[in-house]
């Protein structure tokens, strides 16, 4: 693959961009994470979303049951089969997320300046006028003049199926709103957002956790989405859960933030938690419009430097109805590339969109065109001041092989690797190759039983920019220093070979332990 890119600060002919796109079966370096539900959970669909580029797929436990999501989850172990492509598995908690409990499903017209009521008592049942909700202290937690958003995903500021109320008056437990928009409502699950307000609910609820130790451990879940993450506690909560249930020690932590409460704490956050979801559909809702660009540009560059995964979400929510995103949205998840996100995550666009393997496709295509014109040379200098010197060992040889792969035109690194971590090394300095990360399972043992790991670290890269995982044979151990090394690599070029990323004549970087030493070498391969 040509590692040869643009850079934006450098003129581009006007008549290049009128070329049509190089054809490649290879997905961009940006990662998908798409959201399987009711357009997406068979064979079929899911099939053709991991050979559009889904990597990741996630699991909203905000909308329906286990059965209906264990189900889908056997689909994709069937897609996964069929498709020989690797898909990780990502839980999304539903924490502490108001919603209006509407138990007929029938559609409820809001109209502009005339008032609804929201109220704790679920016996009640949803009008024009009334709408239950999940949480009892709301008229403890609001006052006049405080703005709520009602929908089922939420208020994006054109959709007439969200709506924006204004808090009138609190009487007792319930809260009158003016409404200040028309909206039709549907379905018998609202989500309901108090902009800047504190809802003093946990952010692992009781039905979160017994999720995660049911469900969540029979499928060995490979990320759990902490939503609503406010807090370094929060996280630390989670892991302690994790940890307690054996099975799901490995899992990695994404915390959500979703409020201006977590945005406040995004520094301890970010220490404590294995990657960041900025979740911009709520966190869109808190921030001032002018300032939305500024937290993503400001959160995206402090996960880059410390090489932990960043993931954007809410990018073409027009597409869940329609075929073609906006030009705002198209320049939207460039700019979320040029900005270092390792992935984009689809919501309601794959898991109830008309057109799912489109959007995933689409998306894609521009993560695809972006990462051409990404400044590689000035994100690498950036990276190396920021760790500074004297380097740590890892660190020293990570920037030394990505380095070398830009100085020799390499089209491709490959990094043997037992954990992971050496290979997220690499992809924390954003090379334009990819990165074929051999991942040599190590024999372990719970006491019990003998397994071996490595499935958990292959998967779980696949949310990294730039990095494509193999499992190797677990008959070869990542520090051997006999010929065995050789057969691994040649299992790891027929791969890239397979891939499209590996060629006669092209030069590859090779990152590898033998014994104690850590090694990088150079190699042109031959006819």
């Amino acid at each position: 693959m040509p590692s040869t890119n643009l850079l934006l600060e450098e003129p581009i002919r006007m008549a290049s961009i009128l070329e049509p796109s190089k054809s490649s079966f290879f997905p961009a370096m940006t990662k998908i994470v798409g959201t399987l539900g009711p357009r997406s959970e068979s064979v079929e669909v899911i099939s053709s979303l991991l050979k559009a580029g889904m990597s990741v797929a996630r699991f909203d436990f905000s909308w329906g049951d286990a059965d209906t999501h264990r189900q889908t989850l056997e689909n994709l172990k069937a897609a996964v089969k069929s498709t020989k492509k690797l898909c990780a598995v990502m839980l999304d908690t539903v924490g502490p997320e108001l919603q209006v409990v509407n138990k007929t499903g029938k559609e409820i017209a809001l109209k502009e300046n005339e008032f609804v009521t929201l109220t704790p008592d679920l016996d009640q049942d949803a009008s024009s006028d009334l709408l239950p909700i999940n949480f009892n202290g709301l008229a403890k937690a609001v006052k006049k003049g405080d703005m709520i958003f009602m929908g089922k995903y939420l208020f994006t500021g054109s959709e007439t199926t969200s709506v924006w109320l204004e808090v009138s008056e609190v009487k007792g437990d319930d809260v009158v709103c003016v409404i200040n928009n028309s909206a039709t409502l549907d379905g018998t699950l609202f989500t309901l957002h108090a902009s800047q307000v504190r809802i003093d609910m946990p952010t692992l609820s009781e039905k979160d956790k017994e999720v995660i130790s049911t469900w969540g451990v029979q499928n060995k879940i490979d990320f759990l989405s902490l939503s609503y993450t406010r807090h370094a506690e929060d996280v630390r909560q989670a892991r302690e859960l994790l940890s307690s249930l054996g099975e799901l020690s490995q899992t990695q932590i994404f915390a959500k933030i979703e409020n201006v409460e977590g945005l406040t704490h995004f520094d301890e956050i970010l220490q404590e938690a294995d990657g960041i979801i900025l979740s911009r559909g709520n966190l869109g809702i808190d921030l001032p419009p002018q300032k939305v660009f500024l937290f993503q540009k400001a959160a995206l560059h402090r996960c880059n430097m410390v090489g932990k995964p960043a993931v954007v979400t809410r990018v073409v929510d027009s597409m869940t109805n329609n075929l073609r995103p906006t030009r705002a949205e198209a320049t939207d998840v460039a700019n979320a590339v040029l900005d270092g996100s390792d992935a984009i995550l689809l919501g309601a666009e794959t898991q109830r969109g008309l057109y799912p393997v489109d959007t995933v496709r689409t998306v894609d295509r521009i993560c695809f065109e972006a990462e051409k014109v990404f400044n590689q040379d000035q994100y690498f200098k950036k990276a190396v001041k920021y760790v500074g010197e004297p380097m740590s060992h890892l660190e020293s040889i990570g920037s030394s092989a990505v380095r070398a792969a830009l100085k020799v035109k390499a089209s491709v690194i490959i990094c043997f690797t037992s954990s992971g971590r050496a290979a997220r090394l690499l992809a924390k300095y954003r090379p334009p190759m990819p990165i074929l990360s051999v991942v040599i399972p190590r024999l372990k043992t719970n006491q019990l039983k003998w397994s071996f790991s490595g499935a958990f670290e292959a998967r779980q890269s696949l949310i990294v920019r730039g990095l494509f995982p193999m499992l190797a044979d677990p008959r070869h151990p990542a520090e051997s220093t006999s010929a065995t090394n050789e057969t691994i690599l040649k299992v790891a070029l027929d791969h890239g070979k397979a891939l499209g990323i590996v060629k006669s004549h092209d030069r590859v970087v090779i990152c590898q332990k033998l014994g104690d030493a850590s090694v990088v070498k150079i190699i042109e391969l031959e006819d």
